[in-house]
This record gives structure tokens, C-alpha cells and sequence, in this order.
């Protein structure tokens, strides 16, 4: 049975966090009236709250057992054969026995074996027309259609708008493609729309259903390569300190796929997934703990050809782009133009100055001030830098949020409870938690793969020990790392500047 004198020890070995959602509420109540375990005195103090709380140790002693028992059922009892000694009987009838199962065996071989039945999803992937990456034009035909039925703003509208016309303008989207027509009829909605917020603030968005399942099908009859998505994922590790188990986990990833045949040789870049495993499994053996991944430029200028790229090495915040492996002159290196974000007043001597589309983790305990702090930088950086989605499933969207958004609130800050499909229309994208959006190392990398030119702000919860909730893994690509060790006090050790300090509830914005 779960008491307060073993509660933090059990929790820390289910990990709270990935709780039934019922048992979460109690997890969350248990860590907010004893400060995580600091104290008990409200426990004690209150006959309500010591209600509340052995309600949930009981619920939770008995999820516990369930999974106990459901773990011994699946885990296969190790027995030790016996030796027998058979005699002239038993041998004869052991003949008999093998007979009767070699018999048993060519039946069963001779009958279909029962296959799993695909998902929708997994029908929908293998009926679509696999390509490199989705082009410009279904990707806005895809965002239009996803915008049936929901409540958009003027401004939500016009970034929209601003982001087709700009494709057409830099001929991404061009009068000749396939889905010309529907491109003119998207931009004649979305100016038809603004024209619409001459006398209210929100607007409901309503497609007729043939135009949205017309809209649908173009966009579900084309599906990235599973290929191209595990090549992309090798070549945004290349040139990166990373540890040996990140490596392994985009080869298990790929392994998997490969046995549960969801790719398989009719791919057609199916060679360039077996050089990428042969790389991987060469980095693993010769890395035990962590290393620089670097393929051979041959290999890696072929993979980026594969993707429609020259073989040409992208720094992230550099605006020159250099080949691979090149040796370059200290001078060549110091004339280089790297493309920085231009962080001004408290931000700028907090972080520092770094390169556009960068990563950030910030961590503390729970009231330390993390999340205010989180949603002022949300703040500066809608009025100053671009758009901003800030993503609440931490806290929801509440009284709470609402008070900490009253001062920097803006027309470029979004909010939303859960990640939305797609991101493009926003420049910066705060994750607040991670640990409650249940994200792994390897889905915040997909995602930078997937918006290479988006900023992620990463949110975290924290152990007892103050450290930060999940795997080491995390840290590794970051370039700014926060910590909020004492109550409105943060510091920053990151790779821009070393040591910042900031103050969270002095001089906000």
C-alpha cells in the first residue's frame, strides 16, 4: 500500500507523468499541496486534503498491482528441463508423438497464416502517391481545408494570405502547377474573408463539403517517403556531438520499419536507407558514449542530391552555404555572414545574440516563475521578431494564463492546448511541457527536420532533485538552456552566453 513515507520513491519509478489521465489530477494535487514533497503539514492540517490524497494513493496502489500482475502474466516462466532415461515403451511412443506433430506442422504451414489488418492511416499511406516532400501548393491547400469550422481572426487570415501571395511572388507556387486553380480560388476565399472584419473580431470559417473533401483528396493522394523522412532525420546529425544512444534510436526506428515492412526494397531510395544503417552502425561501434557523426562526402552529397539538395554543408544561422568537409582559411572563416536574430535590452545580455531558428529548454520547479518567464519571452519576441504559438497543455488555457498574458499580449501571439498539425504560419513555437505533451528526443528533432527554419522554446517539469524531467538526450541540441533554481531567479548556460542572469519578476517585457 502507497503511504506518504513511500509515495515519492513509487512515483519517481512509474513516472507520473505518463499516469492515466484521472490519476494524473491526483498526481498533480499531491505535488501542489506538498510542494513536491517538501512538506505535509497540509496533509495533516486538513481532514479534506488527507481525504483527497488517500483516495489517490488507494486508486494508485491499485494500478500499481494491475500492472505488477499483468507484467508477471507476459514474462515466460524459466523451467529446467528434467533428464529422463526413457525406456523401450516410452521411446516407441515419443515416435508416434513426433509423427503426429510433423503431421500437425505440415497442416498448419498449408493454412494462411492471419494477418494484422492495416490502420486507416496505414491504408491511406500505401494508396497515396509517395513523393520527396509535398509541394507548396498542397501544403496551403491542406492548411485552407483544415480551417472548416473553426474561429480564425483577421490577423490569423492575413498571415495566411501573406504567406500564399509570398510563395507566388517567389515562384514556389507557380501558374503552371496542377493545382493552379484551386490555388486562385483559396487566395479568392482569404481576401473575400478580410473583407468580411469591416464590423467583428472573429470569424467563423465555413467550405462547403464538396470544395473540402475536393481539397482533401488532392493532398491524400501524395505522402512522404518514410525513405526520405529517415534520410532527412541521419543528414540533421551530421556534423553534431550526439550520444551513442541517439544514434541507435534512429536505427532502431529504421530497423523497425524495415521488419515490420513498412519499407521495404520497392522504395526507391531504399539503398540510401542501407547506407545510412551501415553509417549509423559504424558510429555506434567505434562511439561507446558520444561523437561527431560526419559521413563520407560522396555518400552525404548523394543523399542531399536524393533530397533535391546540392552537397553543400548549412550551418543553422549562417547565410553562406559551404561544401562539405571543405578546409577553409581562418580569414575565409571570419568573413563568413551568419544570420543573427538581433535579441535587444534584457534579452540580449540574458542569452546573448544568437543565430535565427534556434533551441531553447527552460526548466525550474513549479511557482518558481518558468512559465512567466516563458510567456514574456513570448511576449518580446511577437512585438520585435515574428509570430509566436505558444503551446499551453501545461497549464491550459485558464484564468491563470490569461494573467500572466494581460501584459504582453499581441496580434502575432498565438495559444493553443495541443501541437497543431502544421506550423508554418508561425516563426517561433514555445512547448509548454514538454513532459505533458509526452514528447520524446526523437519527436523534437522530427520536428526541427520538418521546419528547419522554426525556432522551438521547450518547456520542462522537474525531478525532486530539481533536475529537469526526462532524457539526457534533450540537452544535446540546444543552444540556450535556462534554469530557474530559486524563486524568480534565472540563469542561462547556454552556447551565446555563458552565465546570464535575469531577474523574472523585475522589469518584465
Amino acid at each position: 500500500m502507497i503511504t506518504i513515507q513511500n509515495y515519492y520513491s513509487t512515483i519517481d519509478r512509474i513516472n507520473g507523468a505518463t499516469l492515466p489521465e484521472i490519476l494524473q489530477k491526483g498526481w498533480e494535487f499531491v505535488n501542489k499541496v506538498t510542494n513536491h514533497g517538501k512538506s505535509w503539514e497540509a496533509y495533516h492540517a486538513s481532514e479534506g486534503i488527507k481525504k483527497t490524497v488517500d483516495i489517490y494513493f488507494k486508486k494508485l496502489s491499485e494500478y500499481q498491482s494491475k500492472n505488477e500482475t499483468k507484467s508477471k502474466k507476459t514474462t515466460p516462466k524459466k523451467s529446467t528441463p528434467k533428464k529422463i532415461i526413457p525406456t523401450r515403451q516410452k521411446i516407441a511412443s515419443s515416435k508416434l508423438k513426433k509423427k503426429s506433430s510433423k503431421s500437425r506442422i505440415k497442416r498448419s504451414s498449408s493454412t494462411k497464416r492471419k494477418t494484422k489488418k492495416p490502420s486507416n492511416t496505414e491504408l491511406k499511406y500505401q494508396k497515396a502517391n509517395k513523393v520527396e516532400r509535398l509541394s507548396d501548393e498542397l501544403k496551403m491547400i491542406k492548411r485552407f481545408a483544415l480551417m472548416h469550422g473553426k474561429i480564425k481572426t483577421q490577423n490569423q487570415i492575413r498571415l495566411f494570405l501573406n504567406a500564399l501571395q509570398k510563395a507566388i511572388m517567389e515562384k514556389r507556387i507557380r501558374k503552371t502547377s496542377p493545382q493552379a486553380k484551386e490555388i486562385r480560388e483559396i487566395q479568392d476565399s482569404l481576401i473575400r474573408l478580410m473583407n468580411k472584419f469591416d464590423n467583428t473580431n472573429n470569424i467563423k470559417i465555413e467550405i462547403s463539403e464538396q470544395k473540402r473533401s475536393h481539397y482533401l483528396s488532392l493532398v491524400g493522394k501524395h505522402a512522404e517517403l518514410r525513405s526520405v523522412k529517415f534520410i532527412k532525420s541521419y543528414i540533421n546529425l551530421q556534423g553534431k556531438l550526439i550520444p551513442n544512444q541517439k544514434a541507435k534510436n534512429l536505427y532502431n526506428r529504421i530497423a523497425g520499419a524495415i521488419n515490420s515492412k513498412k519499407l521495404t526494397k520497392k522504395d526507391k531510395y531504399y539503398k540510401q536507407v542501407e547506407q545510412v544503417l551501415s553509417s549509423i552502425k559504424s558510429f555506434v561501434a567505434k562511439n561507446p558514449n558520444e561523437g561527431i557523426l560526419i559521413a563520407e562526402e560522396r555518400t552525404l552529397n548523394g543523399l542531399q542530391n536524393t533530397l533535391g539538395e546540392c552537397g553543400c554543408k548549412t550551418v543553422s544561422g549562417i547565410t553562406t552555404r559551404i561544401p562539405e568537409n571543405k578546409v577553409m582559411n581562418s580569414i575565409d572563416v571570419l568573413n563568413l555572414k551568419f544570420d543573427k536574430l538581433g535579441l535587444k535590452g534584457k534579452w540580449l545580455e540574458f542569452i546573448g545574440n544568437p543565430s535565427k531558428h534556434f533551441k531553447v529548454m527552460i526548466f525550474g520547479r513549479p511557482k518558481f516563475g518558468k512559465s512567466i518567464l516563458a510567456v514574456d519571452f513570448a511576449g518580446y519576441l511577437a512585438r520585435n521578431h515574428g509570430t509566436v504559438l505558444y503551446v499551453a497543455k501545461e497549464e491550459g488555457i485558464d484564468v491563470e494564463l490569461q494573467e500572466k498574458l494581460a501584459s504582453v499580449a499581441h496580434p502575432d501571439l498565438y495559444v493553443v492546448e495541443s501541437i497543431p498539425e502544421d506550423l508554418s504560419m508561425w516563426d517561433f513555437i514555445f512547448l509548454d511541457s514538454v513532459n505533458k505533451l509526452r514528447l520524446k528526443p526523437h519527436d523534437l528533432e522530427d520536428l526541427s527536420a520538418k521546419y528547419p527554419d522554426k525556432s522551438f522554446i521547450s518547456i520542462f517539469q522537474t525531478r525532486k532533485d530539481g533536475l529537469f524531467r526526462g532524457s539526457q538526450e534533450f540537452l544535446h541540441d540546444m543552444d540556450v538552456v535556462i534554469e530557474v533554481p530559486q524563486k524568480g531567479h534565472a540563469i542561462q548556460y547556454g552556447r551565446y552566453n555563458q552565465g546570464g542572469e535575469l531577474q523574472i519578476f523585475k522589469n518584465k517585457n
